[in-house]
């Protein structure tokens, strides 16, 4: 519903209208984000479309969605090929009528899969317009902020899709923050794609891991240690995170070198 209070620091949606909207957004309460430098603030789908325009570009092997304008975290996700379909990585704030009409020109969407609550977005409106569920994480299920069937929640740590596709659950940011797998296929790399965790570092050849970006607050070294052990039992070529042209190849070489040089800066820390 277009009328929806949408939180404007995590542009997460809630189910009340944003003429009645919460005292304040739980996630952006939570230590983990922030809330806007002006306080609480709300928006809605209706706003956002007055004020936005969808974006699309290719990122790597996929097709990259977000807004002209920053919303809400200023994520993007992407569109990734699913048999004669699409599923749809991550979620973003703004669909619009152009939107729309890209994805279903393309085949449509099978699914959306979300690495973490931060991202969940409008995810029922994406859901409810192209007729397909949401796959969620259970151990996150306290998150949701706007309950609907469309949503479909998986346990363990490991969600198999089809096309050879999967979903790995790694922990860390938020219990049930998660990784999409992508096989390599014709002609296409095996791909790993994430949210913030690992997320890709300014310099490429590199990720990182933090239990806060915002406030930066970093990952125990067990607890990176434990996620790097996950990752290494997949087969991957190129890592894309959360934003615009966050692409690292090498990646499996990346996200190993990369978790034991953040454990040896936290192990070389003299304690206070």
């Amino acid at each position: 519903m277009s009328d929806l209070a949408i939180c404007a620091t995590c542009a997460v949606q809630f189910d009340v209208p944003v003429d009645d909207p919460p005292a304040s957004c739980p996630i952006c309460s939570d230590p983990r984000q922030y809330v806007g430098h002006g306080g609480q603030r709300w928006t809605s789908l209706d706003e956002l479309r007055r004020e936005n325009r969808s974006v699309t570009r290719p990122q790597g092997d996929f097709l990259g969605v977000g807004s002209d304008g920053h919303i809400g975290i200023g994520q993007r996700a992407l569109l990734v090929p699913y048999g004669d379909s699409n599923l749809l990585w991550d979620c973003v704030a703004l669909l619009d009528d152009a939107l729309v009409e890209e994805i279903e020109a393309r085949g449509g969407l099978a699914g959306i899969v979300i690495s973490h609550p931060h991202y969940w977005s409008t995810m029922v409106d994406w859901a409810h317009r192209f007729d397909c569920p949401i796959h969620l994480p259970r151990v996150d299920e306290p998150w949701v902020m706007r309950p609907d069937p469309a949503i479909s929640f998986w346990d363990g740590d490991t969600l198999a899709l089809d096309h050879g596709l999967s979903v790995h659950r790694l922990g860390g940011h938020f219990p049930g923050a998660s990784a999409l797998h992508v096989p390599a296929v014709d002609g296409r790399r095996a791909a790993l794609l994430t949210g913030d965790l690992p997320l890709a570092a300014a310099d490429r050849r590199w990720v990182s891991f933090m239990w806060s970006y915002p406030n930066m607050v970093p990952l125990p070294a067990d607890e990176v240690r434990r996620i790097a052990g996950i990752l290494a039992g997949l087969d991957f070529d190129v890592l894309h995170s959360a934003f615009w042209d966050q692409q690292v190849d090498d990646a499996w070489s990346a996200v190993q070198r990369s978790a034991d040089r953040y454990i040896a800066a936290l192990q070389s820390i003299p304690e206070v």
